[in-house]
């Protein structure tokens, strides 16, 4: 099930998506509002509307986000870094957390911002020390992310705070993909169209299950929490009024513009 959170009308409600669309397109997709939240059980109304009638949000709203660097090897060397030996989390707070179709804001503090395509893993129970058999257990599902960072200000401040986690700078959606095998997806970037990153989920050196392992360890997840697996080599820059789309098989693509922070 793909299920979106939208705004009508003034009203914010969770809906499951039905149809299919071109690439890219809205048509001939529907919302079917849903009773309830997704984090427990639901019913389906049977009031449907069409999701060009809507305004798509961030698909959850994260307590946190955790985040896992050099997770694909390419990615690390390309950056001038090791390889780690054990799954390395940062954070992005919830506040840098932006919906599909919304705006990114160059922040005025750097100027090297860039992309990274990433897939993101939506929590759907309260969870610590979740034993590796049972990951799947609290995985709600599946959504595409853009851990966008401010390269020049990461390079020279030791902390990752506002070089990763400035207000705008956590894309999250299109919506949240709830059966889908994550082990062996392509992810792609594309920033105007031209194809900057390529990638398989395939390649992450610490899986889905490990990265889940390690931050329980330490940490309760809360319900909408995300977690970010890493990015594919291939970053790079972007400018004011560039428009940077994120496709990853089996969940959709999620497109933000980049603009001048006002």
């Amino acid at each position: 099930m793909r299920i979106a959170r939208f705004s009508i009308d003034g009203n914010v409600a969770f809906g499951a998506v039905e149809g299919e669309s071109p690439p890219g397109s809205t048509d001939g997709l529907v919302l079917d509002i849903i009773k309830g939240i997704p984090f427990a059980d639901f019913e389906l109304s049977g009031t449907k509307v069409p999701l060009s009638k809507v305004r798509l949000l961030p698909p959850v709203l994260p307590n946190k986000v955790v985040a896992f660097g050099r997770n694909y090897a390419e990615h690390a060397r390309e950056l001038g870094n090791e390889v780690p030996d054990a799954p390395f989390a940062f954070f992005k707070p919830s506040t840098s957390v932006t919906g599909p179709g919304d705006a990114i804001a160059y922040p005025s503090f750097s100027s090297e911002l860039h992309h990274e395509a990433e897939l993101a893993v939506v929590i759907g129970r309260m969870c610590r020390e979740v034993p590796r058999e049972r990951v799947k257990d609290v995985i709600l599902g599946y959504t595409c992310a853009n851990d966008v960072t401010a390269r020049d200000v990461q390079r020279r401040e030791k902390q990752w705070a506002r070089a990763k986690g400035f207000d705008t700078a956590c894309p999250l959606g299109p919506w949240v993909e709830t059966d889908l095998d994550p082990g062996d997806l392509t992810i792609q970037c594309t920033v105007n169209g031209q194809q900057r990153q390529l990638g398989r989920t395939s390649e992450m050196i610490h899986s889905i299950e490990d990265l889940i392992v390690n931050i329980t360890e330490a940490m309760t997840l809360l319900p909408g929490d995300v977690i970010l697996t890493g990015t594919p080599a291939g970053v790079g820059p972007l400018n004011v009024g560039d428009e940077v789309a994120v496709t990853i098989e089996g969940i959709g693509t999620l497109t933000n513009k980049v603009i001048k922070r006002g």
